[in-house]
């Protein structure tokens, strides 16, 4: 819980922090007396500051003792700062090229201070809405997702280091609790008074949902691996607004839900919001531009992630196959390249039916419980945005129920376009 000696910080009183916290005015060199701070968090949980100076700048981001979009009413554990700056600092040990770096943490105060990714890096999700087309996204996210994925798994781990690394973030109780509630309840329960949706015109499809037997059955078993699975350390919460890109760059940051999970928690967090931003595509078209080509891209994007994802992780694994000192498949037991062969097949066929899975619930919950995505939510017009919304809710509810069925990503992509196309047939 948050030490007494926590008080949150204004643009004033952070000057007075940073006089006060060698590392972080030694950072600027002493030169204070130009900083400039500017408080941009749009999120629903912290303050973030801009701090820029003559010499150096940074990112200040302080977790406050609630949920920031909700108020007071809805108190939040600041030790989640604790397990983001953990989760940073590791998970930049094994991936640095897109990692940020932590400069300094302090636990009293909720303060991680870590790199100022500046112009023109903006949030990716700000540039799927723009229409902004990221050739290096699905080489950097892949790699990013199988480094410390991997690397934070029994297939690189002993056992006794797993069980020490799980127990280091066991204690990020809070924040799992939330997303128990808020992705694999919340949207499934008539009654809870969280949920929103584009009412009237989602209704229908809301109430079908929640009276979907053969759904509550796919996601009790889905928060049944979240809660169980303590498979790799994972981000806990990456959407497209914890990644930051430019047409070279691609950062991962806000990994406050991390914890030992389910690997296809965060592939498929990922990969289900792409989804979103492709179904949100029709809500931003004009007349100048239709966004069937970007929405080809997304398409793209998608299978690229996954298939770079899928080579980059088995690449690693054979790797460290023998000689490693992963203990999840001991090489004198699991001793021929044909019983390796299918080890990796079962492996990855079930953490890609995870990936899915995850990637359906993500998309359902943006769309009927308590946080939304600003790719539908920046569509003015509410009965397009409902519109698109609808497809998207569809989509994933298949998702979720026909997941084994597929076995590429490729026919996930080619089994997209029905839902995703309507739209352009009516209207053709």
């Amino acid at each position: 819980m948050g030490s007494s000696g926590f008080h949150p910080l204004d643009e004033k009183s952070l000057m007075e922090y940073i006089k006060n916290t060698p590392a972080l005015s030694s950072k600027l060199s002493n030169h204070l007396h130009d900083l400039q701070i500017k408080e941009v968090g749009d999120g629903n949980l912290n303050f973030v500051y801009i701090v820029i100076g003559s010499s150096a700048s940074f990112v200040i981001k302080q977790g406050l003792p609630y949920i920031r979009s909700l108020g007071e009413s809805w108190p939040m554990t600041q030790d989640r700062s604790y397990y983001e700056a953990m989760a940073l600092k590791e998970k930049r040990k094994w991936c640095t090229d897109h990692v940020p770096e932590v400069y300094h943490f302090d636990r009293e105060m909720a303060v991680i201070c870590m790199r100022y990714l500046g112009p023109p890096h903006i949030i990716l999700r700000k540039g799927l809405i723009a229409g902004i087309e990221y050739p290096l996204l699905a080489h950097h996210m892949s790699e990013f997702m199988a480094t410390t994925l991997f690397f934070t798994s029994l297939l690189y781990h002993t056992t006794s280091e797993h069980k020490r690394s799980v127990a280091q973030f066991c204690g990020n109780i809070e924040l799992c609790r939330l997303t128990e509630q808020v992705v694999f309840s919340d949207p499934y329960n008539k009654t809870s008074q969280c949920n929103r949706w584009t009412s009237p015109y989602l209704d229908h499809d809301v109430e079908a949902l929640q009276k979907d037997d053969d759904l509550k059955i796919e996601i009790a078993e889905l928060k049944s691996l979240f809660c169980e699975r303590s498979q790799a350390l994972i981000h806990g919460d990456l959407h497209t607004s914890s990644v930051m890109v430019t047409q070279d760059s691609t950062q991962v940051i806000d990994p406050e839900f991390a914890f030992y999970g389910p690997i296809g928690f965060d592939v498929g967090a990922f990969l289900g919001n792409l989804f979103l931003a492709l179904f949100a595509q029709d809500g931003h078209a004009d007349q100048g531009d239709d966004r069937r080509a970007y929405k080809e891209w997304i398409l793209r994007t998608i299978e690229e992630t996954w298939i770079l994802f899928h080579r980059k992780f088995i690449a690693l694994w054979n790797q460290h196959w023998e000689g490693g000192s992963g203990e999840a498949y001991l090489p004198e037991i699991y001793n021929s390249h044909e019983l390796q062969h299918l080890v990796q097949k079962k492996y990855m066929e079930d953490l890609f039916h995870d990936s899915l899975g995850f990637g359906a619930a993500k998309m359902i919950r943006r769309t009927v419980g308590v946080a939304h995505v600003e790719d539908f939510e920046s569509i003015v017009d509410a009965r397009k945005r409902a519109d698109c919304e609808r497809r998207a809710l569809e989509f994933a509810k298949m998702l979720m129920k026909e997941r084994r069925r597929f076995h590429t990503i490729t026919e996930v992509v080619s089994a997209i376009h029905p839902h995703q196309c309507l739209k352009n047939q009516i209207n053709d």
